[in-house]
């Protein structure tokens, strides 16, 4: 999402203790686009980590699980939720990234690649309007709504669906990662520094919105 400011992907790859980790980009919410499989190997190089891809399209691959299961870090893309969930659960790539996530691979993502961790998100899988969306992977509790200062529809839409019943949840600016241990929130850290996260919530028939405290990483030349 930011060629020029690598801050987020150093931090996802500083969560991996060894000198070049395993790193799986996983680009079906994009329909396994090619620009973003380049864009991830040129952030990716071969000098920082050990990259790979798997599309499934045109899989190639039979055995999904000890592959997955080989991995240091799983990097999904954006593009499609509802989908990608589609896809991955015809495939039982669902089951595999839960167990991937039990045995203490780094899951990480961009938008849907964000989201799908989530019981539920605020989505435009279905049209230019934002919907629903109540049946993601379910290892974190709750929602996340991203690109909540980027898109102007999605900060109203979180706040109404919140109010009509979807999870409380946080809303996620862009260039704002959440870190989760476990399903514990250990931090909220940006690329940017205006960036911010939020968690929304519905109290005596009121929707609320309280900041988290976010760090900011910085650029690399101010670190």
């Amino acid at each position: 999402m930011e060629p020029e400011n690598p801050a987020l992907d150093d931090y996802i790859l500083s969560l991996v203790k060894k000198e070049r980790p395993r790193v799986c980009f996983i680009p079906t919410a994009s329909g396994d686009a090619d620009r973003c499989v380049v864009d991830f190997y040129s952030a990716f190089t071969t000098a920082r980590c050990e990259p790979t891809h798997l599309g499934l399209f045109q899989r190639t691959r039979s055995e999904l699980r000890d592959f997955v299961l080989g991995q240091d870090i799983v990097y999904v893309g954006g593009g499609n939720t509802a989908n990608m969930l589609a896809v991955w659960r015809v495939h039982d790539l669902d089951a595999i990234l839960r167990e991937a996530w039990n045995a203490g691979v780094v899951l990480a993502g961009v938008s849907a690649g964000a989201v799908c961790w989530f019981e539920a998100t605020v989505t435009d899988s279905f049209g230019q309007s934002m919907a629903k969306l109540r049946d993601g992977l379910g290892l974190l509790p709750g929602s996340m709504c991203p690109h909540y200062d980027g898109e102007p529809q999605r900060r109203p839409a979180f706040h109404r669906m919140v109010g009509q019943g979807l999870p409380a949840g946080i809303g996620v600016d862009d260039g704002v990662a959440l870190h989760f241990i476990g399903t514990d929130l250990k931090r909220a850290v940006s690329s940017r520094p205006d960036g911010n996260a939020y968690r929304v919530a519905r109290r005596n028939g009121e929707v609320t919105e309280s900041r988290i405290d976010t760090v900011y990483l910085g650029l690399p030349s101010e670190s």
